[in-house]
């Protein structure tokens, strides 16, 4: 096989993290049960590569088959943002303007997380005091406070509109979607649309407060969007554009 190590712990008994010689990404080998023949992605979100192999398959198969993809791979992987850590001096957007991280380490009478506006010549900073190897998890969990707080705001906005209440709103580090909304009208987000201009944690917010009416996207669905957020189509096409750039922050290489 092409395999030249293992770049880490196995999640499950089905999956196995290997390093591929060739491939500049993590694969992701996975058995699964019902699987009728070997399939081949990459996921833009965690910049990984993942086969799926049915469970009469043996990893010789897998190899050629990956053996044979990796020119496909690499061209899709060309296209996938480059990982950006949470690290002292990187830049990165809070609600759309770019900030730059400045960790302190240990400082008396410092909050953990204190925002200096922009000055002649630089860009606002985000200070964050405490230890350095627990710098970036502060940030991050600052990051998602500031989320819950703006959220927090539009959704009861965009409520009040439609004539709804939202029972309960959670933040999450989701992959496949911004937000969701349950049959018992409980509402999830991803924390990173902290990181977006504010006009579209507002357009995600009336979307799945829209739900909370409409379940389904049919054309009331769209009414009930337009009544409250009128101007929505400018966040959607940016999300559609911009919106898989906002997984690579806080992603370690």
């Amino acid at each position: 096989m092409r395999i030249m190590a293992r770049s880490g712990a196995r999640p499950s008994p089905s999956v196995r993290l290997l390093r591929v010689d060739g491939i500049p990404a993590p694969v992701e080998v996975r058995r699964h049960p019902t699987a009728r023949r070997l399939t081949l992605r990459v996921s833009r979100t965690r910049r990984a590569v993942i086969l799926t192999m049915p469970r009469s398959s043996d990893f010789r198969e897998a190899d050629q088959f990956l053996s044979r993809s990796l020119d496909w791979v690499r061209e899709r992987l060309e296209g996938v943002p480059e990982p950006a850590p949470f690290h002292d001096g990187a830049i990165f957007p809070l609600r759309g303007v770019p900030h730059e991280i400045a960790f302190l380490g240990h400082s008396r009478g410092r909050a953990v997380v204190g925002l200096e506006p922009a000055s002649a010549g630089s860009l606002p900073r985000l200070r964050v005091s405490g230890s350095l190897e627990h710098a970036p998890r502060r940030l991050k969990d600052w990051l998602s406070s500031e989320a819950g707080k703006d959220l927090d705001a539009r959704v009861a906005v965009h409520a009040r509109n439609l004539g709804v209440r939202a029972r309960r709103i959670t933040l999450r580090d989701q992959k496949s979607r911004w937000g969701s909304c349950s049959s018992a009208g409980q509402l999830s987000f991803s924390w990173r649309l902290v990181l977006a201009p504010s006009f579209v944690l507002d357009y995600v917010a009336a979307h799945e407060v829209a739900h909370l009416v409409e379940m389904n996207h049919g054309p009331r669905f769209w009414r009930l969007v337009a009544k409250t957020l009128p101007a929505f189509e400018e966040a959607k096409v940016w999300l559609r554009i911009h919106g898989m750039d906002l997984y690579r922050y806080g992603v370690e290489r």
